[in-house]
């Protein structure tokens, strides 16, 4: 079956897009809130021409008059109320960039008009948050996607076909490294941060922010698998920074056969998003975004990636993709619904083991 789904894959993403796809109507999109620092995104390919901002629906009333879409969109697209501006504009689909709280609210209210969405990662907060809007957007017959950078990485698709293919035998240990120096560092913005460094709006800090990345990619590798365990340090190493939540998240998974070790930091010298994959007869170091290291035969090559192809290089045509079902949704999927509900729960037990400082059992 793993073998299956990694060729139908391969069949969607590794060839040319059909042209249909890209000269069909844009996707009618709105977008709920504006406070997320990924809302670049939107701004960036907003005049692309493969999806349109039917309506940008945001309760803060100074980023609803000063935003990077101002200007780009209509002013009487703007609205305070998310319900008012489904009802009056009538998107297909829905993007999320508020906190991460706030999905929930976002897709109990898409959900029951029939709206597709697609949230920023991680898909929840907490575990029963996850279980309401899978419930609701099955009741609905609606996707219900999350949206994490490292799913267009041509690197990390190349080697989950390598590991696929057996390249480095059975898998024994994964390494996930994710983060950057801190939100405050880096310069995110003060409507972004206020939420990001809230323990209730984010759900934690690190183990959240980053922590999700090891997580998604350790389900999808690992086909769905549930661990058996999840042990968790959470530290505050710049508590006059981020007092509320940690900023340094070390996450130990444990599977039947193999570790998965995720370390998600707001404390890293560099930006990265890099994993590391061992097997019986070698390892994967996928380095960043197109560039991997392979050791096999006790010799190491560095390879680049082949480029992805529309629509699984991008979010946004994915997402259009999906909507008007051009391509389906695999449970195992990095963006599937079924995949995140697993991502949530390793969350939710790492915030738990990290208070409690016991392993959690699932």
């Amino acid at each position: 079956m793993r073998n299956i789904q990694t060729w139908l894959f391969s069949i969607v993403c590794m060839i040319p897009f059909i042209s249909f796809a890209q000269e069909s109507q844009p996707l009618r999109l709105g977008v709920a809130g504006l406070s997320h620092g990924h809302l670049g995104e939107v701004i960036n390919r907003v005049n692309r021409g493969d999806f349109v901002i039917t309506g940008i629906a945001e309760t803060n009333d100074s980023l609803r008059e000063k935003n990077g879409l101002k200007g780009k969109v209509a002013d009487d697209l703007f609205f305070a109320s998310l319900e008012e501006m489904l009802d009056k504009t009538k998107p297909e689909a829905v993007i999320v960039y508020e906190p991460i709280a706030h999905h929930l609210r976002v897709v109990e209210a898409c959900a029951p008009r029939g709206v597709h969405v697609m949230v920023e990662k991680p898909l929840a907060t907490k575990k029963a948050d996850a279980q309401k809007m899978a419930e609701l957007a099955r009741k609905h017959n609606i996707h219900l996607l999350t949206n994490y950078e490292t799913s267009w990485y041509a690197s990390l698709h190349e080697t989950y076909r390598m590991v696929n293919q057996s390249k480095i035998g059975n898998i024994t240990r994964i390494n996930v490294y994710d983060g950057h120096r801190g939100p405050f560092e880096i310069g995110c913005s003060k409507e972004f941060t206020d939420w990001l460094t809230d323990p209730v709006l984010n759900g934690g800090g690190a183990v959240i922010d980053f922590g999700c990345y090891g997580a998604n990619l350790a389900t999808w590798f690992l086909n769905g698998q549930k661990p058996l365990s999840v042990y968790a340090v959470l530290n505050k190493q710049k508590p006059q920074l981020y007092p509320k939540v940690d900023d340094d998240a070390t996450i130990i998974v444990q599977y039947p056969n193999l570790t998965v070790q995720i370390m998600a930091s707001w404390n890293w010298p560099i930006n990265r998003k890099d994993m590391h994959i061992y097997g019986e007869k070698g390892y994967i170091y996928q380095d960043n975004a197109t560039d991997l290291r392979v050791h096999v035969k006790n010799k190491e090559t560095a390879q680049k990636a082949p480029a992805l192809k529309a629509p699984c290089n991008d979010p946004f045509l994915y997402f259009k993709a999906v909507v008007r079902n051009e391509i389906n949704v695999e449970p195992t999927d990095l963006s599937s619904l079924e995949n995140n509900l697993t991502v949530v729960s390793i969350l939710d037990a790492a915030v738990r083991s990290g208070k409690s400082g016991s392993i959690v059992k699932f």
